[in-house]
């Protein structure tokens, strides 16, 4: 196996391509938590076509979105509203339990082999690490603690967008 690639990001700019190169990679299961994914660009439709393609693949491929506020998605994201309802088997968004809405990291996980993370979600300052299965084991742990502490939030058939 190569060796894992780890490279800094501290910049829009740097955080979007480091985004876009994640989800290039092989994988069946991303793991996304964000306060309000609207730094995900989730209604860019370079965006949006990207995880359909990933969505596409396979059958069993699936999205896990957590959020500490849907206002975002489900105002601002017609999109992904529209990849949602399309693909409703395969992606659940849910909203974080009340206790935990101080978590202020952000971070994507494709599996448990590949990341993207910021420390602080209101700044664009992370990294992103390919083929890094130590620190994407523990991230990994870190969502499933998240996701326990969640509950489904945005549904495909949400009235009123």
């Amino acid at each position: 196996m190569d060796a894992p690639v780890y490279e800094r990001f501290d910049t829009n700019e740097g955080f979007q391509a480091a985004v876009d190169r994640l989800l290039e990679q092989p994988g069946r299961e991303l793991r996304v938590f964000d306060p309000d994914g609207a730094a995900l660009k989730l209604n860019d439709p370079a965006r949006i076509e990207r995880l359909e393609r990933f969505l596409l693949t396979s059958r069993t491929r699936r999205i896990y979105l957590v959020v500490h506020g849907t206002d975002h998605l489900t105002r601002q994201c017609p999109r992904l509203m529209t990849l949602l309802r399309r693909f409703s088997h395969a992606m659940q968004i849910n909203r974080t339990h009340e206790e935990i809405r101080e978590v202020q990291d952000a971070f994507l996980l494709l599996d448990a082999v590949h990341y993207v993370r910021r420390p602080v979600a209101q700044f664009f300052r992370g990294a992103i690490g390919l083929g890094d299965e130590n620190e994407s084991q523990a991230l990994r742990g870190r969502f499933g603690e998240i996701w326990a502490a969640s509950y489904p939030a945005v549904s495909s058939t949400t009235a009123g967008l």
